[in-house]
């Protein structure tokens, strides 16, 4: 066997021996981050709300305290300014205590997991205080879509959103758009899949409620962050930009979103990280104009419209900062073509 032969063999075999090895590395932490925190939900100071004569509320709220580190009490004078409370998205339930006995109220529309985790701990707590025989009067003060019960469809909304922006965003970069061009074509595209995904969503599947209009600039704003994330990077860094972006939004931004159960039920500080990142936000902006009137809309906003700025900013950044490369790069062959006459006479 020749020299060349054998070192293409050993160039193969390195090539397998790096693929076998590299599989496993890249799919440990995708793994980590889909499965771990679903594997570790559970309330971490979840807000809930406590209302009712005051020695009462005194009694349950030393009853729920037993949860140490699961709930963040809040004390509301009656049912109504309880009610209030979820429909302003302060709390996630309430529970009122009436004569009758605890009344829970809930809001499916904020994370059906919630609501059914709490019924089951509140109904716990008066079996043990009041004897198997107690029973809680559960009132759904938001609830879910009728066509969506259980939230299945509204938490596998976010991943397509999120590979659209990608797309979007490697696509600009890859067919060499730059500068106000890029930034138009994201700005389209984000539009265009904001009115797509609500036609769907809403005007076909009836898993969103809310003002139309509302849903689809939520949902367009939450594509143009990630897609100008990812042409911003790609703008910055190149190519490597695109795997850069997209792993970022992808994993962990998707798992770590909560958009399929709440981020106060993932592990600290995976929620809160989610909430910074444009899925997570997106699905916190999609809940609250779809189902809450558009309240607690401006946080989740703002951290969208910091991304899809930045995005963008970095995006006419990259054209302006390649631009000036070039035209650093041209003006000594330009002054070496103008000297060739003289040197030749």
């Amino acid at each position: 066997m020749s020299t060349n032969a054998t070192a293409t063999a050993q160039g193969h075999r390195h090539h397998l021996i790096a693929v076998i090895v590299l599989v496993p590395v890249l799919a440990a932490p995708a793994l980590w981050a889909f499965a771990w925190p679903a594997a570790r939900l559970a309330p971490r100071d979840l807000p809930l709300g406590v209302a009712g004569p005051a020695t009462a509320v005194t009694q349950m709220e030393r009853q729920l305290a037993a949860h140490e580190g699961a709930f963040e009490i809040h004390r509301y004078a009656d049912e109504a300014a309880a009610r209030d409370a979820i429909e302003n998205r302060t709390v996630y339930g309430a529970v009122v205590v009436t004569a009758q006995g605890p009344e829970l109220l809930t809001a499916s529309a904020a994370s059906p997991v919630v609501a059914q985790l709490l019924q089951q701990a509140v109904t716990e707590q008066a079996a043990r205080s009041g004897g198997s025989g107690a029973q809680v009067r559960t009132v759904d003060v938001v609830p879910s879509a009728a066509n969506d019960p259980r939230g299945a469809a509204f938490g596998a909304s976010l991943l397509p959103l999120a590979l659209a922006g990608v797309a979007a965003g490697a696509v600009v970069t890859l067919l060499g758009l730059r500068g106000v061009r890029a930034a138009g074509a994201l700005l389209a595209a984000g539009a265009l899949v904001g009115v797509v995904a609500a036609a769907l969503a809403h005007s076909w599947l009836g898993v969103l409620t809310g003002d139309w209009w509302a849903e689809a600039a939520a949902l367009g704003l939450t594509t143009l962050a990630v897609s100008g994330a990812v042409a911003g990077l790609a703008a910055l860094l190149g190519t490597a930009g695109i795997g850069l972006g997209g792993l970022t939004v992808v994993l962990p931004g998707n798992p770590f979103s909560g958009a399929s159960s709440a981020p106060r039920l993932l592990p600290h500080p995976v929620g809160t990280i989610g909430q910074w990142l444009p899925p997570g936000a997106g699905a916190s902006l999609l809940r609250s104009v779809s189902f809450f009137d558009g309240a607690a809309a401006l946080g989740p906003a703002l951290t969208l419209t910091w991304w899809a700025a930045l995005g963008l900013g970095a995006v006419l950044l990259g054209s302006a900062l390649r631009r000036r490369t070039e035209d650093g790069n041209s003006e000594p062959m330009t002054a070496a073509a103008e000297r060739e006459p003289a040197l030749l006479t």
